[in-house]
C-alpha cells in the first residue's frame, strides 16, 4: 500500500499539513512531536530495566489462590426477625 508513494506524494502531504495547521504552528507541532518521542523512548527504556520479582519470593496471586477461601461478608444488614 505504501510502496507506491513517491516524492510528489510526500510534497503534497506536506502542503496539506501546512494549509491545515499554518506556518506559525508547525514549529510548535514539531517540538511537541519530538518531546513525545523522547518521553516514549525513555519510558520504554525504564520498562525494559524494571526490576522483576525474585523466583523464590511468593507473589500475591499464588498466595491468594492457595489459601482457604474466605466467606463472603454482606454489606447489607440482615432483615429483622419477627419472633
Amino acid at each position: 500500500m505504501l510502496n507506491n508513494l513517491t516524492g510528489w506524494h510526500a510534497v503534497l502531504i506536506l502542503v496539506v499539513i501546512l494549509l491545515l495547521f499554518g506556518a506559525g504552528k508547525l514549529p510548535a507541532l514539531a517540538k511537541s512531536a519530538g518531546q513525545s518521542a523522547r518521553i516514549l523512548k525513555s519510558e520504554l527504556r525504564e520498562g525494559a530495566t524494571a526490576p522483576t520479582l525474585a523466583p523464590d519470593a511468593p507473589s500475591t496471586a499464588t498466595a491468594e489462590s492457595s489459601a482457604e477461601p474466605q466467606p463472603r461478608v454482606s454489606s447489607t444488614p440482615p432483615p429483622p426477625s419477627t419472633a
